[in-house]
């Protein structure tokens, strides 16, 4: 297993990291505790120490999985988890990327994962209405709490990351040093902005479905036609 530093900061991760969405079955598919123990087991057998979940994924029974499973190996792990969605029914502020949801998220987390600090919290999904001045003032004061780490981007554009970026540097808060994508050989629109960007502005790019959710493992084939 190789290691690589995560962005611009002194973090060393695998380079292939564990992604926990399926660890789980509340969403009628996934994956039951015993064989997530198994992929867990040798995963980290093997060197990995990067392990991803985020607080929507299977209704938070991953993270809970995840914080049974690991027990005293969570030191040797870099964990990430997510915020945003919303995991309270009604609740208007149950998601989103404010500050509220912000921390009552990674306070959820914490006692899931039966862990006292996130290692890589990601801002999961852009929500277009929480100001970004909000949003790196909150992901510093929980990394000045000891709460969080470290702090990093999914699914949001290139410009406001770069904008949040410049804004953290020149204010003296926390930087950004890890950005989630998707990216494979049959999705590489991020090659255009979000790459570059990321490259430029110090972030570790951290890529999901690298197999394009099965399509490149060999799994599948085209369906031959009658000659």
């Amino acid at each position: 297993m190789k290691y690589y530093l995560l962005g611009r900061s002194g973090l060393r991760v695998s380079e292939f990291a564990l992604g926990a969405m399926s660890f789980g079955t509340e969403w009628g598919w996934g994956t039951e505790i015993d064989e997530a123990r198994r992929m867990l087991d040798l995963y980290i057998d093997n060197g990995g120490n990067f392990v991803d979940t985020a607080s929507i994924y299977t209704n938070g029974s991953s993270e809970k999985m995840l914080g049974e499973l690991l027990g005293q190996k969570r030191r040797q792990i870099v964990l990430s988890t997510k915020y945003t969605f919303s995991t309270h029914p009604g609740d208007p502020n149950g998601g989103g990327n404010h500050r509220k949801s912000m921390v009552r998220s990674v306070e959820t987390s914490l006692q899931r994962l039966k862990t006292d600090c996130i290692d890589l919290l990601y801002l999961h999904i852009w929500d277009g209405t929480t100001p970004v001045e909000e949003i790196l003032r909150a992901m510093d004061d929980l990394v000045r709490a000891g709460k969080v780490l470290y702090m990093g981007m999914s699914d949001t554009p290139a410009w406001q990351i770069s904008r949040m970026q410049a804004i953290a540097e020149l204010r003296g808060w926390s930087a950004l040093i890890a950005l989630q994508i998707e990216y494979s050989l049959i999705e590489r629109t991020t090659e255009r902005e979000l790459i570059p960007m990321a490259n430029e502005m110090g972030l570790g790019v951290v890529a999901f479905a690298p197999l394009g959710n099965g399509l490149l493992s060999g799994k599948y084939s085209a369906r031959r036609l009658p000659q």
